[in-house]
């Protein structure tokens, strides 16, 4: 007797095969049998035809899909986890494992959780927690819904060592975040990632990032960078990603990769000629969410001198009559008024700043009399820096090539929240909720990769490069993290003006064994783990 048997479902196992009408048992927490499997009893049986759109049963192809959990290859989950563990953002996407640490910026290793990024900071959580080994502890206490892959972040490790100083590092603070990022390892991270367009890991030597990043080759992790560049500099950016990857002895991956600006769609066909030339001899995929606008702060905007010393230093300068002068005039160069038009004002903090969430910068602007790069350094001093803000300038036909090379995965670049709570009242980027269901949705509308490589791209392929060796496959042996969704139902409701919406067409999400959502709701059951 099996613990669950899904029956009558068309099976995406995967690997890229093409769908079949298969059974799936399973036992524990692993999968033990598929195939032809009507004999078979079980405690629960699904049998989600019965639940799905339409009437009676429907030939394979259109029944119910039954695959691999997916897995969120990018991911900010890190300190939300322990807030809202039932991770529903994530899991109404089939998404079953979740690999955080991302862009340089991690939960831990921390002095103090001052040194968080000022989103988590926000946050009161229900433990302290300072080094990984105390991180895992809570992530643990707290029983997460999903699966987490966790990396270390550079600006986290030099936060920890040099402070906000944006400066090279010396040979002995090189060291000593070695051995921070050496200990985080042995308690369980999973690899090594960088910011390189945040302060203060901007001013890093190349040096310094092989020494990191080979402390994670050399314990067969990841070195997962968000690049120097992903426009003007973009090409020089991915060889020197790939560099640090061959210097290091580490695995490569691209972060959220893109085009940015366009004035460098044109470079497409360079920037993949380049990382497929690389493959040839060195292992680099990539990760990209499918939407023409990124996500991050808005200070990102400030320049780096702006930034030294740390969050303090820089609100002092925002409030330094003459210092203010200075920065918005270099906020001002070369930047039209169609530039800001593409810079959408997402999360605030302070009241007088709420106003203005969904709103352009230019329109922001417009509506008080007021120059664009006054409104940044308003909304920017107002929320002590924690003003989110969506980017566009990103080319629809690009973004969907990079979807379709075979070794591109796909990433939420977002963190968790929940349509209730406590991170229900910011303003995501809509990826936080959607990314999967569209990335399906362009699959099987718009055909830009066939159903089957879809699932792939969020199954077997980041398993893969995240060595996670019995996750992302449908097959006996297998730990059990299986999604059942609705093809005709699947896709993304969160807008940007309207982010906090749940995906639909997740029928059920099975994490480790354990039934975690069905027939559209959330069960309470959590049995996700550190991977």
């Amino acid at each position: 007797m099996f613990d669950i048997l899904i029956r009558g479902g068309f099976l995406l196992d995967g690997t890229g095969a093409p769908g079949r009408a298969a059974d799936v048992g399973i036992s524990g927490d692993t999968i033990a049998a598929v195939g032809e499997l009507s004999g078979a009893s079980a405690r629960v049986v699904l049998e989600p035809e019965a639940h799905a759109s339409g009437v009676g049963r429907r030939p394979p192809p259109a029944a119910p899909h039954v695959c691999p959990g997916f897995i969120d290859a990018h991911s900010h989950s890190d300190a939300y986890l322990l807030i809202e563990p039932a991770s529903p953002s994530k899991l109404y996407q089939g998404i079953t494992t979740e690999v955080i640490g991302n862009c340089g910026a991690s939960a831990a290793p921390i002095a103090s959780p001052a040194g968080l990024p000022s989103d988590w900071a926000a946050h009161a959580y229900p433990r302290p927690w300072r080094g990984f080994a105390e991180y895992r502890a809570r992530l643990e206490e707290a029983r997460p819904a999903v699966n987490v892959v966790a990396l270390v972040g550079h600006n986290t490790l030099r936060r920890n060592v040099i402070g906000p100083h944006v400066r090279p590092a010396a040979d002995g603070e090189v060291e000593s975040m070695r051995r921070l990022l050496a200990e985080s390892l042995e308690a369980g991270a999973r690899g090594f990632t960088t910011g390189l367009i945040y302060v203060p890991g901007m001013a890093a030597a190349r040096a310094e990032l092989v020494a990191l990043a080979g402390e994670a080759g050399r314990r067969g992790g990841v070195y997962a960078s968000h690049m120097r560049s992903e426009g003007d500099r973009l090409l020089e950016s991915i060889e020197e990603t790939i560099a640090v990857g061959r210097e290091a002895g580490a695995r490569v991956q691209i972060s959220h990769l893109k085009t940015a600006g366009p004035a460098n769609w044109g470079k497409i066909d360079a920037a993949l000629d380049l990382i497929r030339a690389a493959r040839a001899d060195w292992p680099v995929a990539a990760d990209r969410y499918p939407y023409t606008s990124g996500a991050t702060e808005l200070d990102v905007l400030l320049p780096a001198w702006a930034g030294e010393g740390g969050r303090e230093a820089t609100l002092a300068r925002l409030a330094d009559p003459a210092l203010r002068a200075r920065l918005r005039g270099e906020l001002g160069e070369g930047r039209t008024p169609d530039y800001w038009e593409g810079v959408t004002i997402g999360s605030t903090y302070a009241p007088q700043s709420a106003a203005f969430r969904g709103m352009t910068v230019r329109a922001a602007a417009e509506a008080q009399g007021l120059d664009p790069a006054e409104v940044v350094l308003r909304l920017c001093a107002a929320d002590r820096l924690r003003t989110g803000a969506f980017f566009a300038g990103m080319s629809a036909a690009n973004m969907e090539r990079i979807l379709a090379e075979p070794w591109v995965m796909i990433g939420t670049d977002a963190s968790l929240r929940a349509p209730a709570g406590p991170l229900s009242r910011d303003y995501p980027h809509p990826r936080a909720y959607g990314t999967v269901p569209r990335f399906v949705r362009l699959a099987m509308d718009r055909g830009i990769v066939a159903l089957p490589e879809a699932v792939r791209k969020m199954t077997s392929l980041p398993a893969a490069q995240f060595a996670l060796p019995d996750r992302g496959r449908i097959e006996p042996g297998m730990k059990a993290d299986v999604v059942v969704f609705d093809p005709a139902r699947i896709r993304d409701t969160a807008t940007y003006a309207d982010p906090h919406r749940l995906a639909e067409g997740i029928e059920h999400v099975i994490v480790n064994g354990v039934l975690t959502l069905t027939e559209g709701r959330l069960t309470g059951s959590r049995a996700g783990r550190l991977l």
